[in-house]
């Protein structure tokens, strides 16, 4: 796909923001990165632009899963188990997204990410308290949460942090700083099964995921240096972002469903 200078500088601008947002919450990079692809970019199959985040996404998301896992937050066996269930799932979604039209995946896409938005602003447990481990009964429950949001990250071609965070929070009962930092190696393993499912069909540019990566690489140090900063007030970021996804969702709505 031929890009002017101006389209690789906003696609370097793009990628920056998205590793911002892994490095800050532990998700919302395809949530933006589609949007940003298609709409600032200038990428005109939304199937391609679905392919091509999925890899950036799933690079950066490996490169943040270093930094909090050296800070202690990934709970890797919780964090292993929704992986590698979530990437089975991952792998039929995204081969049911390449059977749906592209405006209408969109459409499907803004919606989510509507719902997504809500529930981010639902009161979150104390991020202090200490998490022990799966209890009794949590193993179901959190193989069966992981293979739904697997499906849906695979279909709609998203990493999947802000459903598998509060997935992680709701079959588990983990705070929301263990939350984050497990669910960064489900982003990465659901991305890469994405990824190579849409690559398999040819719809990925791997130029524009290289400049997506690295853009991600600063936007991710920037974002995880914040988190540690605002670490107790992410209930008012998470208000922020989450305004910030709705007003986009609702700008693809319009794209999409009033566009002639």
């Amino acid at each position: 796909m031929q890009l002017s200078l101006l389209q690789w500088g906003l696609a370097l601008f793009s990628g920056s923001l998205v590793g911002f947002s892994l490095g800050l919450a532990g998700g919302g990079g395809s949530i933006l990165a589609v949007p940003l692809l298609v709409y600032l970019v200038g990428v005109a199959d939304p199937h391609v632009a679905i392919g091509t985040s999925a890899v950036a996404v799933a690079a950066n998301a490996l490169g943040n899963v270093v930094a909090h896992a050296r800070s202690g937050h990934v709970m890797w066996p919780c964090a292993l188990i929704f992986a590698g269930v979530g990437s089975v799932g991952a792998a039929l979604g995204s081969t049911l997204g390449k059977m749906v039209d592209g405006r209408r995946l969109l459409v499907l896409f803004a919606l989510l990410m509507i719902v997504i938005a809500l529930l981010m602003l639902r009161k979150r447990r104390d991020p202090t308290q200490a998490f022990t481990g799966l209890a009794q009964g949590d193993l179901p429950k959190l193989i069966g949460v992981a293979l739904a949001t697997g499906t849906l990250s695979g279909f709609f071609g998203i990493g999947g942090g802000f459903l598998i965070v509060p997935g992680l929070m709701l079959a588990t009962q983990m705070p929301i700083i263990n939350a984050v930092g497990s669910s960064l190696v489900s982003v990465t393993a659901f991305g890469a099964t994405t990824a190579a499912n849409y690559a398999a069909s040819g719809l990925v540019d791997w130029a524009l995921a290289l400049v997506f990566i690295i853009g991600g690489l600063g936007g991710g140090v920037a974002g995880a240096h914040v988190a540690e900063l605002l670490a107790l007030r992410g209930q008012t970021l998470n208000i922020v972002f989450a305004g910030l996804v709705i007003a986009v969702a609702i700008y693809m709505l319009v794209r999409n469903l009033f566009a002639a």
